[in-house]
């Protein structure tokens, strides 16, 4: 986003039922670090090399994957091993989503699809590519071998981060209303009241009588405290 024409950021941290956005005045890996310090759940992201620095349980966005894979796939429809790895990485996929649909989130349906990936990855270690392409995405995978498959560990671990997705499409209408007009102080205040709105419509909740109810004890905003101190003094002071 711009603030009077310099170049900053906002992130954006989602639950299934909470949501708060966050702003920085630079891209590098320190706001979530300090947003997330102490975190113990399971971290879904993309692909963005400063989220490795945070030391917990982590699930890279499998949708973020397989747009790149098909991306190349596009840019390079005769390259056979390209081809293949694409199909291999499609038929490990295809059951586990099919298995989400079913039954959701719920470890012990995926038992057979841990034994998949152990089957993938022993296939993927005797394969040899010469393919630039197949090659750069083998060891992309090796490399993060233990961020692709989490959720099959975990009760209620999505398998992409479509929650964040949907909740920076908010920040984007409002960026684009107000331009690079606004200020610090501007951008921060508009950052909380997107904050509680988009919590409560993951909640359910009716905004405007979460804020008349900001003054009543055990009223629907007390619901939301939770949120404020987690995002800590970034986002609520």
């Amino acid at each position: 986003m711009k603030i009077r024409d310099k170049t900053q950021y906002v992130w954006v941290f989602t639950s299934f039922e909470e949501v708060a956005f966050v702003h920085s005045e630079t891209r590098d890996a320190r706001t979530p670090r300090e947003i997330l310090n102490g975190f113990q759940g399971v971290l879904v992201s993309d692909f963005y090399a400063g989220y490795d620095l945070i030391p917990c349980a982590q699930q890279k966005c499998l949708i973020h994957l397989m747009r790149d894979i098909n991306d190349d796939l596009r840019r390079h429809p005769f390259d056979n091993e390209m081809q293949e790895f694409g199909k291999g990485f499609a038929a490990l996929l295809r059951p586990m989503i099919d298995t989400v649909d079913r039954f959701g989130l719920k470890t012990r349906y995926f038992r057979k699809h841990q034994e998949e990936v152990e089957q993938f990855y022993d296939a993927l270690a005797r394969r040899g590519y010469e393919s630039e392409i197949a090659a750069g995405y083998k060891k992309r995978f090796e490399k993060n071998r233990l961020k692709l498959f989490t959720f099959l560990e975990h009760d209620g671990v999505p398998w992409n981060n479509n929650n964040a997705e949907h909740a920076i499409k908010a920040f984007a209408r409002l960026r684009n209303l107000i331009g690079a007009k606004s200020s610090q102080k501007g951008i921060h205040d508009y950052l909380v009241l997107l904050s509680i709105s988009e919590t409560c419509r993951y909640k359910g909740l009716n905004f405007l009588e979460v804020l008349r109810s900001a003054d009543r004890e055990g009223g629907p905003l007390a619901d939301l405290s939770r949120l404020s101190r987690r995002a800590g003094s970034h986002l609520f002071p």
